[in-house]
């Protein structure tokens, strides 16, 4: 973006996000983002040297993107992303568990209860839960607490949602980590549960 002239108003930027990226790099808007009309009414002029095309490359035809809104609180405690199509709550482990156990506080209980409100208003009835953990000890104990964890917050999900929900059940230890492992405050954000659900269409 920061290609862009500094003069090109708010709108401009919007259709050159829906617009498409130019032809030499089709990767960057690929297939798999949903088509659809733009909200943008306007036209975009190829050959406004406000888009700093390189000589001889063109738009590509515009396409509307996935939007991803992230919500979270100011501790980082507790963090909730919208997308067209997905619901993800990410929860860390500290508001959910002690140290090293997977038996909820019962803190947690109130926060798991709104997810499945949340489940409940978008009428989802499949259901991921993954657990987390950060890369202190060993593999196999990570593994084993994080799914343990991830057991612990479909239990409670079940209690207010009933048999009609499915869920994925995962433990991932520390192979898919958020932050950097290095300190304690990238360990932290690492140690969590992800709830995650597909929107009411």
């Amino acid at each position: 973006m920061r290609m862009l002239h500094r003069q090109t108003p708010a709108w401009a930027l919007a259709a050159v996000l829906t617009a498409g990226a130019a032809a030499a790099a089709p990767s960057a808007f690929a297939d798999d983002a949903p088509s659809g009309r733009s909200v943008f009414t306007g036209k975009v002029d190829p050959k406004d040297p406000g888009l700093k095309l390189e000589r001889g490359k063109t738009l590509a035809p515009p396409k509307v993107l996935d939007i991803k809104s992230i919500v979270g609180d100011e501790s980082g405690e507790e963090q909730r992303q919208d997308t067209n199509t997905d619901v993800k709550f990410q929860l860390q482990a500290e508001i959910l568990f002690g140290k090293d156990s997977a038996e909820l506080n019962p803190a947690a209980n109130d926060r798991i209860r709104t997810i499945a409100d949340e489940i409940k208003k978008q009428n989802a009835h499949q259901v991921q839960v993954f657990g987390f953990t950060d890369n202190l000890g060993t593999h196999e104990h990570g593994m084993e607490l994080s799914k343990q964890r991830a057991d612990a917050v479909q239990k409670e999900l079940s209690k207010a949602l009933g048999s009609d929900v499915r869920y994925e059940i995962r433990g991932y230890a520390e192979d898919a980590p958020i932050a950097s492992n290095d300190t304690e405050e990238g360990r932290k954000q690492n140690r969590r549960v992800e709830v995650s659900f597909p929107r009411a269409n």
